[in-house]
């Protein structure tokens, strides 16, 4: 059985995210949508709020399940069995660093291969750190999240201002 799981802070889901999750799923039997506890972030939304909009955005797709996971992702996936990580790639903004990530995981997890999934060119440019931003100062990111996250950024933007 091949196991897949898409770590992320998910902060927030973004059409990008959900385009790699339907790919993803399509060549793993199961699919882990991983929202990370990253102590080293300062996310917007909560972990509960975070697991609420990725469910919604989610909820019309088969073989997956959303958790969360605090510690080193290659310790998630010796403890899940998992024997695919799944990673996005944006052009020019994310190699790097996600293949050194990949070459740490592979010698802390042997068994979890890393597979990376290039972006979609209409989505390529998407971030979650940018969406944020767009809405935080009341722009339109109907083209970037699903509706029901846009909902969730424009009263978490209202309650902060």
């Amino acid at each position: 059985m091949r196991i897949g799981i898409y770590p992320g802070s998910f902060d927030p889901i973004t059409l990008g995210h959900i385009d790699i999750i339907k790919r993803a799923g399509s060549i793993c039997d199961k699919l882990i949508i991983a929202a990370a506890m990253n102590i080293s972030k300062k996310p917007l939304f909560n972990i509960e709020e975070r697991l609420e909009m990725i469910r919604e955005s989610c909820n019309n797709l088969k073989n997956i399940e959303i958790t969360t996971f605090n510690g080193l992702l290659a310790d998630y996936c010796i403890k899940r069995n998992v024997n695919v990580i799944i990673r996005g790639l944006r052009p020019g903004l994310d190699f790097d660093n996600e293949y050194a990530v990949a070459l740490i995981n592979r010698r802390l997890a042997p068994e979890a291969e890393t597979i990376f999934f290039p972006s979609d060119s209409e989505l390529c440019f998407v971030s979650s750190s940018m969406v944020k931003e767009i809405a935080s100062y009341g722009g339109d990111v109907t083209t970037f999240v699903p509706q029901f996250v846009k909902q969730k950024l424009s009263e978490k933007f209202s309650n902060l201002n």
